[in-house]
């Protein structure tokens, strides 16, 4: 019988000691660099460990060196300075008390956001090819056999990363491609999976693109999705992973469009996983999506849904996770099912709704939903 295996979305919770580092460095502040590199090494070692302990296949790093899943890009490529207008989801805006609340409460991190400002080079993978080295060492160390580790897309570097200074939006998106076409490569030479986050498929909709129609942002998105394809055109798509998301936040999401809508978007990357929320109030009920367009799923794409919820510290019950994994078992089998989670656990360090122990409970009625279900 096919063992249905389990992962999650990347991030992970950090420790204070890693956030303090990290912050350390994203506030030009003085700091031991070595003594930087030996917490992340064991940092990362402890994640491995506390991933393997619940039930994770296919394991991360937990981003644990990584400010934010986006805006590292800043700190490894030139062409980045000053700050990027905020823009608050348009749902928070339509209630102003619950976007207050959250601001007064401390429920917005607050961490640089630089425009692009000048010609987008990479630095050099050193900073990459340490992260590797950390997460392959503590699978080794651990008897993990499989990761991956997370990239940002071009998509969402230029939702976070604002564009001043290329001409136009579609040669800031294939600048960026450009550029991140030897950190993706990089990621995959070293055995791992390539994972890219790409929420700006989704939540740059009610983010960034309020003004235009639903048709029109497929557009917006189907150029972000050729950007991306573009960058991964030397890289296989079975090492692919590419992960859609309409904001880790909890909030009312009554302005996300549609997993209906995206679908078709979302099945032309070129990738062999496809990771997406199906956990959340606002988004349990598109499983039926896949149930109605099976026909319209490639053959090579394997469906990650969300199985556990990213933003209520909830812990899900082993049932009700098997319940949700079949619901795509019945759908593609359970060789193209692969368990996963809505979001990230941190996807901004120091910053996170899940308390860190209720995160690893979370990944732990995960695996134990997946066990049911053979």
């Amino acid at each position: 019988m096919t063992k249905v295996m389990t992962t999650h979305v990347g991030s992970l919770p950090r420790t204070q000691k890693v956030v303090d580092f990290i912050f350390a460095r994203e506030n030009g502040e003085k700091y031991d660099a070595d003594a930087f590199d030996k917490a992340m090494t064991q940092a990362v070692s402890d994640t491995v460990a506390k991933q393997k302990a619940a039930g994770v296949d296919i394991v991360s790093d937990g981003e644990t060196s990584k400010i934010s899943y986006a805006t590292y890009v800043k700190d490894r490529y030139t062409g980045f300075d000053g700050d990027s207008p905020r823009n608050a989801p348009a749902d928070l805006k339509k209630f102003p008390s619950f976007l207050k609340r959250l601001a007064d409460d401390g429920g917005t991190p607050q961490y640089a956001r630089p425009m692009c400002v000048g010609e987008v080079k990479s630095k050099g993978q050193g900073e990459l090819e340490k992260d590797i080295s950390n997460l392959k060492a503590a699978m080794a160390e651990h008897g993990v056999e499989r990761g991956f580790m997370n990239a940002a897309s071009p998509g969402v570097i230029s939702l976070f990363l604002q564009n001043d200074h290329y001409k136009t939006r579609e040669a800031y998106l294939a600048a960026l491609a450009d550029a991140m076409k030897a950190e993706y490569e990089t990621i995959v030479a070293s055995g791992l999976d390539l994972q890219l986050d790409c929420p700006d498929l989704a939540l740059s909709r009610h983010m960034l693109f309020n003004d235009l129609s639903d048709d029109e942002f497929l557009k917006v998105a189907a150029s972000h999705v050729e950007a991306l394809n573009h960058a991964l055109q030397d890289v296989p798509a079975e090492k692919v992973r590419v992960h859609i998301c309409w904001g880790n936040y909890e909030g009312p999401h009554v302005c996300d469009i549609p997993m209906s809508k995206m679908f078709d978007t979302l099945m032309a990357t070129k990738s062999r996983y496809v990771l997406f929320e199906t956990s959340n109030p606002r988004h349990g009920h598109e499983w039926a999506v896949f149930r109605d367009r099976k026909a319209d799923i490639p053959d090579n794409k394997v469906l990650v849904p969300g199985v556990v919820d990213t933003t209520t510290n909830f812990v899900e019950h082993p049932d009700l996770v098997a319940e949700r994994i079949r619901r795509f078992v019945d759908i593609v089998g359970a060789d193209r099912v692969v368990a996963g989670s809505d979001c990230g656990f941190g996807t901004f360090a120091g910053f996170g709704a899940v308390d860190p122990e209720i995160a690893y409970a979370k990944l732990g009625a995960l695996a134990e939903g997946a066990a049911q279900v053979r």
